[in-house]
């Protein structure tokens, strides 16, 4: 497998490393960090980030309060299908979607691939259908617009799977490779999970926004920017699973550092690390 990644949305909150941990900027950078993965099946895509669709019309795609507070610069070039199509191929080689969760800045670009089988957990389905997704921000955070023309959809059971590093994880995703698995990592959404893909040298996990910045990961001691822990606090359903998946991730990080590789869908340290490697 070929693994490209790619910033399929750049997000500029007010705050600037009060959020990002680095600008010198009144507003921080972010990205939405997706993955390409060229496989025997075709074209997989690990989450789409924004689409065509919601830089053409912002306003019917996305709510007015999250437009306001995470301020994606939505751009053609950055959609996932502009840059499938960078890379020499067509939307129809994108034969896969494999979801963190169905979050407006993780599935605006569904519908940009017509022919894609979705992948995601059946609780994650439920919930944004019920438009479950906490108090405050339920109505919010999913956008049925971006994916109701959808309809092949691959739904999963959110436990009870084979384990993984310690963790539950769906290893039979219908017509992938067993080498692409569901990690389960609820808190951020009911039924949030990961990505993990087999490399040749051991295993990338796509941890979705199960956290936030890089300091929260691979070190006994973390540490996250004061607005991105806001944000955190903001967008979660269940606190305590939550942080208890934070921590087992953690302790993944360092008891299993030279077999596991993990980043999360919004720091740009860790994408322009990624992105450089596989260029290289």
């Amino acid at each position: 497998m070929k693994i490209h990644h790619l910033n399929c949305g750049t997000l500029c909150p007010a705050g600037g490393r009060l959020f990002d941990g680095t600008s010198d900027r009144p507003f921080a950078h972010l990205v939405c960090h997706c993955l390409l993965i060229e496989t025997e099946a075709g074209l997989v895509l690990v989450d789409t980030g924004f689409g065509t669709r919601d830089v053409d019309h912002p306003d019917r795609r996305l709510s007015e309060f999250f437009r306001g507070l995470c301020n994606p610069q939505l751009r053609h070039e950055e959609t996932a299908l502009a840059q499938v199509q960078a890379l020499g191929f067509a939307a129809s080689d994108v034969r896969h979607i494999v979801l963190t969760h169905l979050d407006f800045d993780h599935a605006g670009g569904i519908e940009d691939f017509p022919q894609a089988a979705i992948h995601l957990t059946a609780r994650e389905k439920e919930v944004a259908e019920a438009q479950d997704g906490g108090a405050f921000v339920g109505t919010r955070r999913y956008r049925p617009q971006q994916w109701d023309e959808a309809s092949d959809w691959r739904l999963y059971p959110f436990g009870g799977g084979e384990r993984w590093f310690g963790f539950d994880a769906v290893r039979d995703l219908d017509g992938l490779s067993p080498e692409i698995l569901l990690v389960p990592l609820a808190g951020h959404t009911w039924g949030h999970a990961g990505v993990a893909i087999r490399e040749a040298d051991g295993w990338l996990l796509h941890a979705g926004d199960a956290y936030f910045y890089r300091g929260e990961v691979g070190a006994q001691d973390y540490s996250c920017p004061p607005l991105a822990r806001g944000y955190q606090r903001l967008m979660e359903v269940d606190r305590a699973a939550r942080l208890a998946n934070q921590a087992r991730l953690r302790r993944l990080s360092l008891d299993r550092a030279q077999e596991v590789r993990m980043f999360c869908a919004h720091d740009v340290v860790e994408f322009d690390i990624l992105a450089r490697q596989a260029a290289a």
